[in-house]
């Protein structure tokens, strides 16, 4: 696996992957969160063409970083597809896609507020949420929740000018309780890390967090980290 920066979180050891993703060596899991497939195909249903190629690419990505990192297990924290319906939709090469990565990789399909439990009909397993050495993983954060916990739902973006020029990447936005994680998928927008909907989720100051060649850049964020 390439070397890559390694994030500290609720007593256990992740790796952070520039690819928008997490790996946990304890458990050989990687970890992503709005995969969003499909989003094309839902737009050219609703009167706006789009290339046909976002799930494909979506897919080639997971499927580089399984083999990069090695792992067994593969969690999809919700929204994996764009909407309930993409089954309905999805062409045979990319349903033969997703059998094959669920007959390589042991897949979670946690439920998302886009897709549901839809995803196990391609092979793997489904859950509303899961919890593993104490970390609850679940689509979108809980405000009220007292344990360790790994979502996504927001797809948070760090945007900062630089040399006089805005510039916008997906990012994790995190605090000792809790991590978000950016969107997987390769059709997604993103939400300011800074918003009043992501700050929300912590209780004060809190982090946006991005790899860069190969090191874990870190920016506060939240009202502490203001004033």
């Amino acid at each position: 696996m390439p070397v890559a920066p390694i994030l500290e979180f609720a007593g256990q050891s992740f790796v952070v992957l520039a690819d928008r993703a997490l790996f946990w060596p304890r458990h050989g899991a990687l970890i992503v969160a709005d995969l969003h497939l499909e989003k094309a195909s839902w737009y050219a249903a609703h009167g706006q063409p789009l290339p046909p190629y976002d799930s494909h690419d979506t897919l080639d990505r997971l499927a580089r970083l399984a083999a990069e990192t090695g792992a067994r297990a593969l969690w999809c924290l919700g929204d994996s597809f764009h909407d309930r319906d993409a089954a309905a939709r999805i062409g045979p090469a990319v349903a033969e896609r997703l059998g094959g990565q669920a007959a390589a990789t042991r897949i979670l399909w946690v439920a998302g507020n886009h897709d549901g439990l839809s995803g196990g009909m391609w092979g793997g397993e489904v859950a509303d949420e899961l919890v593993v050495d104490g970390i609850v993983l679940r689509h979108a954060s809980e405000r009220g929740e007292e344990r360790p916990e790994i979502s996504g739902h927001f797809h948070p973006k760090l945007r900062r000018t630089v040399r006089g020029r805005m510039v916008s990447r997906p990012c994790f936005a995190g605090d000792e309780k809790r991590l978000i994680l950016p969107a997987f998928g390769s059709l997604t927008g993103g939400l300011d890390v800074d918003s009043t909907a992501i700050a929300a989720n912590f209780s004060g100051r809190y982090r946006a967090m991005l790899v860069a060649n190969g090191r874990l850049l870190d920016f506060p964020c939240g009202e502490t980290a203001r004033v």
